[in-house]
């Protein structure tokens, strides 16, 4: 029933960016699977929209197409559990339906996965002259240990949808780097960065266990000590026991470790203010970048030649100190 599915849609909305009903049966945010423009931060191309009673979800960035149900359980599975036992109690799942009756949870044998990436090559395997190669070690100038844990592939759309349907058009696909995320050592989920110049989406996440945080490097850290939280993967890489977050929607709350957390230097972009605004607000640590510092982010610091473990350590910030700095951060 839509007036059911309309309910969850207005419970799982305050995750989605840029959150709009635009009319009755349809509703338009920003792309949770590949964040959406990354140059234009107001632009939403993901939509959810009624097909036979039911809602679908579409990316017009990515083309990521979706059930609701599975678009639901890929944001939240606690709502999604909630919203088919309520389509389930009024009759509305099953046969005819996009929504699968409830599964009774009965324990089955747990058997080792194959490793999705073993059939892929390492960078660090690659011909020096590869592109990929070239673009990490040459372009990005990532530590040699970097390379050993990131892969390629030719063809994104056709490799992902063999592990996860997810692509109904494979038509230009393209080569992407792929960027595993493991949690006790298991792969639960990768992002594919595109090596095509003038990309439309540079960086694609695909999940292969919904309810699994999207974060890169967890499976790799110290957890007793203080964890450094930075905005993309290859930024982590320039720094000690560091994470990164594949997404505007990952939330760290679960976990009870001291993170301090390296948003990009972008004193004018308006979503990156918010985000440390409520970092801080939350009483986590985070750094801000005195105005001597024009970079970017942290991989653009390394490339001119800054010690990037050292910036980051003297400027780090937290509670009523972290406001103040933040007040001076976004004036600059």
């Amino acid at each position: 029933m839509v007036y059911v599915d309309d309910k969850y849609i207005g419970l799982v909305s305050s995750r989605l960016q840029k959150f709009a009903r635009k009319k009755r049966g349809l509703y338009n945010f920003r792309c949770p699977y590949c964040g959406d423009s990354q140059k234009h931060k107001n632009k939403a191309r993901g939509y959810l929209y009624i097909i036979k009673n039911d809602y679908n979800y579409k990316c017009h960035n990515c083309g990521v197409t979706r059930t609701f149900t599975n678009f639901l359980k890929d944001q939240d599975t606690i709502l999604h559990d909630q919203y088919v036992m309520e389509r389930y109690k009024q009759g509305t799942t099953g046969r005819a339906s996009n929504t699968p009756k409830p599964k009774i949870s009965i324990p089955k044998p747990v058997f080792k996965k194959k490793d999705i990436l073993s059939g892929l090559p390492k960078i660090s395997d690659l011909n020096k002259e590869h592109p990929a190669r070239i673009y990490l070690e040459e372009g990005r100038q990532l530590p040699s240990q970097a390379l050993e844990d990131l892969y390629y592939v030719d063809n994104f759309k056709e490799w992902t949808n063999q592990h996860k349907e997810t692509f109904d058009n494979v038509e230009k696909d393209e080569p992407r780097i792929i960027i595993p995320l493991r949690r006790d050592g298991t792969i639960i989920g990768y992002q594919g960065r595109s090596l095509v110049p003038n990309s439309k989406i540079k960086y694609i996440t695909i999940m292969l266990q919904d309810d699994a945080l999207k974060v890169y490097g967890l499976d790799s850290v110290n957890t007793n000590e203080q964890i450094y939280v930075t905005e993309g993967p290859f930024d982590s890489n320039f720094l000690r026991n560091a994470i990164a977050m594949c997404g505007s929607d990952v939330d760290l709350r679960s976990l009870d470790y001291q993170f301090v957390f390296v948003f990009d230097n972008e004193p004018r972009n308006r979503e990156i203010v918010k985000k440390i605004e409520r970092t801080a607000q939350l009483g986590h640590k985070v750094v801000i970048f005195p105005k001597e510092i024009q970079e970017k982010d942290l991989n653009d610091m390394f490339l001119s030649g800054l010690n990037v473990q050292e910036v980051v350590e003297s400027n780090i910030y937290q509670g009523l100190e972290a406001k103040l700095k933040l007040q001076t951060w976004k004036r600059t």
